[in-house]
């Protein structure tokens, strides 16, 4: 390499390291705020798709609706909410479980501004229920 190019590489180098670390413009990764504000759910990328954790919920946060007895004692953080790993259109498919009631809907998500999360649960495939997350810092 000349002493041109290696001076070009190396500025490219330093730019690309100093640029801020921020998710792909579609791209759902990071901590969101859930529409009530009371619980936080990190997604990160899964199987071609994304997944979902809850990181944090208010109160106790058991898991008491859920249809398996032994687990109805286990703290909502750390259970796996969202399993979104096939790709749809503009955003993702594959299920919602809903501590609220201890049922899992067949389900979406979609960015649909850097900022805001559409997640989407469905029972029979179209009586659908939607909620709008907000992604925290």
């Amino acid at each position: 390499m000349t002493p041109v190019s290696l001076r070009l590489a190396g500025l490219a180098l330093l730019v690309g390291l100093g640029a801020p670390a921020h998710a792909a413009p579609n791209d759902p990764s990071g901590l969101w705020l859930t529409e009530t504000g009371k619980s936080r759910v990190k997604v990160v990328p899964c199987g071609g798709g994304y997944c979902g954790t809850i990181v944090s919920a208010p109160g106790k946060a058991l898991d008491a609706n859920n249809p398996d007895p032994s687990l109805r004692g286990r703290s909502v953080i750390g259970v796996q909410i969202l399993d979104a790993r096939k790709p749809d259109g503009a955003g993702f498919s594959g299920t919602l479980y809903n501590p609220n009631d201890g049922k899992t809907y067949s389900g979406s998500l979609k960015l649909t501004k850097p900022d805001a999360l559409e997640v989407s649960g469905c029972v029979l495939g179209f009586l659908c229920k939607s909620q709008t997350w907000t992604r925290t810092k």
